[in-house]
């Protein structure tokens, strides 16, 4: 028997253009979740909620409330603190949100072959 006989013809090149389609698909796939993202917002809340943060899941700041009464008390320092918790506390949850959407788009990479 010649060697290869009973091997498909192509098959490699058809393992790659196989593998090429999907990695576009999971390129596709993952602009258009970033885009989501960038419209898709988390909020946190600090000192029982006198200061509230907005951000989008791509880490863009909307906004920030502050609850009236806590500027009768004037306290710049801990107004800085709270706003900084926030900020962070937003940050981490916005990170976390763009996690778990991308996670669910790149979860395909393991099912090609790449060792990831």
């Amino acid at each position: 028997m010649a060697k290869g006989f009973n091997r498909p013809a192509g098959g490699r090149k058809m393992q790659q253009g196989n593998m090429m389609a999907q990695l576009q698909k999971m390129q596709q796939q993952m602009a258009e979740t970033q885009e989501k993202l960038a419209e898709e917002t988390v909020e946190e809340t600090v000192g029982g909620g006198v200061v509230k943060v907005v951000m989008t899941g791509a880490q863009v700041c909307k906004s920030i409330e502050i609850a009236p009464e806590l500027l009768e008390d004037a306290d710049a320092e801990m107004l800085q603190d709270m706003l900084l918790s926030a900020v962070n506390l937003a940050l981490d949850k916005s990170r976390k949100l763009a996690e778990d959407r991308m996670s669910a788009v790149s979860g395909g990479l393991s099912g090609l072959g790449l060792g990831l």
